[in-house]
């Protein structure tokens, strides 16, 4: 598996991941691989696909493999609003993967805050998001948003809840248009349409978003709060911070703070994460509770597809090399963060980046 200068392989990755997680005090949260099929169905709204592998226990009942962490983690752990429960994971989930569109074997780390979630605390879960993407690349930016914010502006519509969906729809992909024609269709006065269709648009960093939210929504409530979270985040956090309001998919899922991650070089976000204090309240919790994961498929499809190489470089070597200078040049070409394949012939069709001929006892 290569990897460039800029991104680590994948079990540097969950590695570091794992570290990372510990050095704030998060404790590891074991699961088994699967749960009751009903327990999906109950809780469908949250999956993230409809398609689930099943299968008859011993006892008949019907069982399902894992397909999603989170619910799980819910499920199985105390419920104690007045303590805070940090745990991580490292699992694998069944789900359809968005390259093949059959079903896989999806390795996620992520965490989750559950119990007395406060400002320092998703602080806390922002700061590590930004970490955790540092473990990929350097070269990374975490897109915040608020769904109470995006909630308050929509409210002030006061349309039936069909619509809402639509205005959110248009939010969400940032169609200044279609908002219009669904504010003139439903009679929208003209404050509203326009503060809704400039929070379809609005993003960028931190101080210049405030400003303007202070222009659209002053003494919001919402706002004060969200500003409260991010000006909580150290520098080096909120430099690799933007907000983005058009952030309203898994509104079923999420409420209060949202939130995606990238990288570059991989179009699709690799962390999600949000609160989630509505679900804990439909699954009869009492607790808040914060979370994110980083998906590695997204990193396992980088890695994939990010050489054609068999190795990145091929060392000859023969009855005559010095072994002691070849083991220095493995040793060498391998901290570079290199693949190496050592041969005394190179096979047909093998492919490789460059090549170091020892064969002669001297690099050639």
């Amino acid at each position: 598996m290569k990897t460039s200068d800029n991104i680590r392989s994948e079990e540097q990755i969950i590695s570091a991941l794992r570290k990372l997680y510990e050095s704030m005090g998060y404790s590891q949260f074991k699961m088994i691989k699967f749960e009751e099929y009903d327990f999906y169905v109950r809780n469908k709204d949250y999956l993230p696909s409809e398609n689930i592998i099943t299968f008859n226990d011993t006892n008949g009942k019907l069982m399902a493999l894992k397909p999603d962490v989170t619910l799980s983690i819910i499920k199985n752990s105390p419920d104690r609003p007045d303590e805070l429960n940090r745990v991580y994971y490292n699992e694998n989930v069944y789900r359809v993967s968005k390259g093949t569109h059959n079903f896989k074997e999806i390795m996620q780390v992520g965490l989750e805050c559950l119990g007395d979630i406060d400002s320092y605390v998703i602080s806390e879960v922002l700061t590590l998001a930004v970490e955790s993407l540092e473990m990929i690349s350097d070269d990374c930016q975490l897109s915040i948003s608020d769904l109470a914010v995006t909630a308050a502006a929509v409210d002030r519509a006061s349309v039936k809840p069909g619509i809402k969906k639509e205005i959110l729809r248009c939010i969400g992909e940032k169609s200044r248009h279609q908002l219009l024609e669904i504010c003139e269709k439903e009679n929208i006065d003209k404050s509203t349409s326009g503060l809704l269709c400039a929070l379809a648009t609005l993003h960028g960093k931190p101080g210049e978003v405030f400003d303007s939210l202070d222009n659209l929504l002053p003494g919001s409530a919402e706002v004060a709060r969200l500003r409260k979270t991010v000006s909580a985040l150290g520098k080096d956090v909120s430099d690799k911070i933007e907000i983005d309001f058009s952030f309203v998919d898994n509104i079923n899922y999420y409420d209060g703070i949202v939130f995606k991650g990238f990288v570059k070089g991989i179009p699709n976000s690799v962390i999600s994460g949000g609160q989630y204090n509505r679900l804990m309240e439909k699954m009869g919790k009492k607790s808040e509770a914060i979370g994110f994961a980083v998906y590695i498929d997204e990193l396992e499809r980088m890695f994939s597809g990010s050489s054609d190489y068999d190795t990145d470089t091929v060392v000859l070597y023969s009855k005559n090399t010095d072994i002691a200078l070849l083991s220095e040049k493995i040793a060498a070409l391998r901290s570079s963060g290199k693949r190496v394949s050592v041969m005394k012939k190179i096979p047909d069709k093998y492919v490789y980046g460059e090549i170091i001929n020892l064969a002669g006892g001297e690099e050639k």
